[in-house]
């Protein structure tokens, strides 16, 4: 259909992309663990599979985008002792499981509708899986290669070492992982370290638990995308994505069980963003330079030295190509919005021009140079959806757009139909594949320092013991859609709804 090529990260080259089914493309990315605010670095890979997902649309696919909200569980497999994240926020903010997912998947849904990504076609839910979960686990079981230990299941990677290739997509060697066994005798339940849990046993305070064949307890981390993406895309498609963080050893397990519970390797490409760094360090927690989607539209960060649009958060991920590393600085951020402020002016002038009865007397060379500067957008696209040079053609237009508005280039030296094309593909590639918009119109920037006012005055006002001030501001905030929390470090959080 097209001569689209995607880097494969499991092959590690480029492969000319050919649908399992012509014209139809299923597509599931890893989403959120909703026990938090989603940070920068998770902005990302959600930026990156929207436009893979704009562009495939544009290409005439019918996408299935399904993209899971990961509401249980989520423990760890790295050398601590299993940590259910979701019950372990729950805790620490004083709300019931389901009361925090559910505030946070929609500050995510905010914050996605904010940087303009089109929503998944289907979008489930962790724990409204729970049973096609379990069913997946008891045909690995039967089929031999997981076990069950004081109500707890783990895959036996080292029975599926024998005649399956694990470690192939992350680069691992499984004689490596194999060697690392525990230090004591039956210390650890497991009969190798690299077998991951499939489902865990709730001990007795474990606030999120289901009744399985093994007992009460709550599903692994890696089950939930292997059972979601098989129910929903059958049990091989065509494109998973995520980060490259996610490559091992969540995305190697998935292949690894929905390989055995459907006798298939379940995806024919596999594609990995790079990481988002701050002074080359991955963005997140265990570094302690996370920047949350609020604090960056607001400013209100420490490493931030003034609030960012989203749209010009998403200009900046999408200068770079989206398996090179991208480093945050404020200086970086701030050239970013210059930039789209210059390309979205002459998109505005060109689209407000019209070509009306000017008599063609087209200059071929210019002619030539838009023409070829056009058609390589295409390319670029087409070359493992490379948004860095795409950009770039953009910007070598500007000028000719800018000269021709002011009439240091006429019209005429563009026939016709040169012109309606740099339009039109200007549209296209602008908003319907880029998905960027204009950031004048609601002017947000006034708005966030407007929004800083009201919070220092109400600072101010529970300090002077105003409460009655404070709680106005408060509440007139809440009714317009935006929550203050008080946090117990005297800090405020800020939420919308």
């Amino acid at each position: 259909m097209t001569n689209l090529k995607i880097y494969n990260s499991y092959t590690r080259k480029k492969e000319v992309f050919s649908p399992i089914t012509p014209g139809h493309v299923g597509m599931y990315v890893c989403g959120p663990t909703v026990s938090g605010e989603s940070h920068m670095g998770h902005a990302r890979p959600y930026i990156t599979f929207d436009v893979v997902n704009r562009y495939l649309t544009h290409l005439g696919y019918k996408v299935r985008y399904v993209r899971n909200i990961t509401d249980a569980g989520h423990f760890e497999e790295e050398g601590r002792e299993a940590e259910d994240k979701i019950s372990k926020k729950a805790v620490l903010e004083k709300l019931e499981p389901m009361e925090l997912v559910q505030k946070y998947t929609n500050l995510f849904h905010w914050a996605m509708k904010r940087f303009n990504n089109i929503e998944p076609s289907i979008e489930p839910t962790a724990t409204g899986h729970i049973v096609e979960q379990i069913e997946m686990i008891k045909k690995i079981i039967a089929a031999g290669y997981a076990y069950e230990v004081n109500g707890s299941v783990y895959f036996d990677i080292s029975k599926y070492a024998e005649d399956h290739d694990y470690g192939k997509l992350s680069g691992r060697v499984i004689d490596d992982l194999l060697e690392t066994t525990r230090v004591l005798e039956g210390q650890d339940e497991k009969r190798n370290k690299a077998d991951f849990a499939l489902w865990k046993n709730a001990a007795p305070e474990h606030i999120m638990r289901w009744q399985s064949p093994w007992g009460v307890g709550f599903p692994g981390w890696h089950i939930e995308c292997s059972a979601m993406a098989t129910k929903y895309l059958g049990p091989e498609f065509d494109i998973h994505g995520g980060g490259m963080d996610l490559q091992f050893p969540h995305h190697e397990s998935e292949i690894a069980q929905s390989t055995i519970c459907n006798h298939t390797a379940p995806v024919r490409y596999w594609m990995h963003n790079n990481m988002i760094t701050i002074n080359g360090k991955k963005m997140g927690k265990s570094y302690n330079n996370v920047i949350k989607l609020t604090e960056l539209f607001s400013g209100d960060h420490p490493a931030l030295e003034k609030p960012y649009h989203p749209m010009v958060v998403r200009f900046f991920i999408l200068q770079t190509q989206y398996r090179s590393t991208l480093d945050f600085s404020n200086e970086a951020l701030q050239a970013a919005e210059k930039g789209l402020k210059r390309l979205w002016e002459a998109y505005e002038k060109l689209q407000a021009m019209e070509y009306g009865t000017t008599p063609e007397k087209p200059d071929e060379a210019l002619e030539s140079k838009v023409s070829r500067t056009l058609a390589e957008l295409d390319e670029f696209m087409n070359d493992d959806f490379n948004t860095a040079k795409v950009l770039a053609n953009l910007f070598e237009l500007v000028p000719v757009i800018n000269s021709i508005k002011d009439k240091t280039i006429p019209l005429a030296a563009l026939s016709r139909t040169g012109f309606e094309l740099l339009k039109k593909q200007f549209r296209v590639y602008m908003e319907d594949i880029l998905g960027l918009q204009d950031v004048s119109g609601a002017d947000n920037e006034k708005l966030e320092k407007v929004l800083q006012l009201l919070i220092e005055l109400r600072k101010e006002a529970k300090k002077n013991k105003d409460f009655f001030t404070s709680d106005k501001i408060r509440d007139q905030l809440s009714a317009a859609g935006i929550m203050l929390k008080d946090e117990k470090d005297g800090g405020i959080s800020v939420s919308y709804e």
